[in-house]
């Protein structure tokens, strides 16, 4: 049950149609923002031709854009499906700038769902990728994707959905740590949903932010495709189903801090007709009451 203590979302509003110019309608699924460091946008995400075909996505978009809410201009596929590096799509990047460079992180698949592989590619002007030489960063099972990368402490977390099990078993948000951002620990277990299956489930596109002395973690679709649930705990490393603090009528949505400081949320997926943006309020930090003498 939501709280009135909520996190919310003001009214979404269209920031970037890839259809235009194309002879069809195109959707942008699993996404990712980024800004370099002139102070210019990118976003890159999942996208293909309506309807959905999901494993027919074998190229990321790309598009850039003054400001957050646009105007965006499209540009060539950031990066397409390379068949004799493993991959047989290419699903929800998640881009980031660290170390004078940018990583991308991103669900590849592979011919097994139970062993799917998590890749990496580099760049230092966000056009041209590059691919880590030594292969995948790890594989894991049931189609594991929708990588997230923060920063907690002195090592990064990498946040991802998949299943209990390789071959399923309970939907979850996983985990594992580096140093590096490119060697990646032992898996471990952030959130378990009581749901169970295989394939697509309610813990996909995890979003972990750090707002008042609270870790909050973003997942869906819940309970219906256009639909993500906010949990909130003390540990980004330990979320509840108990600890649900918000809804918000979003797909694959994306948190954004920009460059004034205000906080935004996104919204995309088949049939949606391009990527949505929506203010995002959290609820006030704590106050510790002062002990009477």
């Amino acid at each position: 049950m939501v709280t009135r203590e909520a996190v919310r979302a003001g009214a979404f509003v269209r920031i970037y149609n890839p259809g235009v110019g194309e002879l069809h309608p195109w959707y942008i699924n699993d996404h990712t923002v980024v800004r370099d460091h002139a102070g210019r946008w990118h976003l890159f995400g999942i996208t293909h031709a309506e309807p959905a075909n999901p494993f027919d996505e074998i190229e990321f978009a790309h598009a850039t854009a003054p400001r957050l809410s646009g105007p965006w201009t499209k540009h060539a596929p950031a990066l397409q499906v390379n068949r004799g590096y493993g991959e047989t799509h290419l699903w929800a990047p998640y881009v980031l700038s660290a170390h004078r460079r940018y990583y991308m992180f991103y669900a590849a698949g592979g011919h097994d769902r139970t062993d799917a592989a998590l890749n990496l590619a580099t760049s230092t002007d966000l056009f041209q990728w590059t691919r880590q030489p030594t292969g995948p960063l790890f594989h894991d099972g049931y189609d594991a994707r929708d990588p997230m990368v923060t920063r907690v402490g002195d090592q990064w977390v990498l946040y991802y959905c998949a299943t209990s099990a390789a071959t399923g078993g309970h939907h979850v948000v996983a985990y594992r740590t580096s140093t590096d951002l490119t060697h990646w620990g032992e898996r471990h277990i952030a959130y378990t949903d009581p749901t169970t299956g295989t394939e697509a489930g309610n813990t996909e596109s995890p979003f972990v932010v750090r707002q008042e002395g609270w870790w909050y973690l973003f997942i869906g679709p819940r309970p219906r495709y256009v639909g993500t649930d906010v949990f909130r705990s003390e540990s980004p490393f330990s979320f509840h189903i108990g600890d649900k603090i918000g809804h918000i009528t979003a797909h694959a949505a994306e948190v954004v801090h920009d460059e004034g400081g205000r906080w935004w949320i996104t919204s995309a997926g088949w049939g949606q007709g391009g990527v949505h943006l929506a203010p995002l309020t959290f609820p006030p930090a704590r106050v510790t009451k002062a002990v009477p003498r």
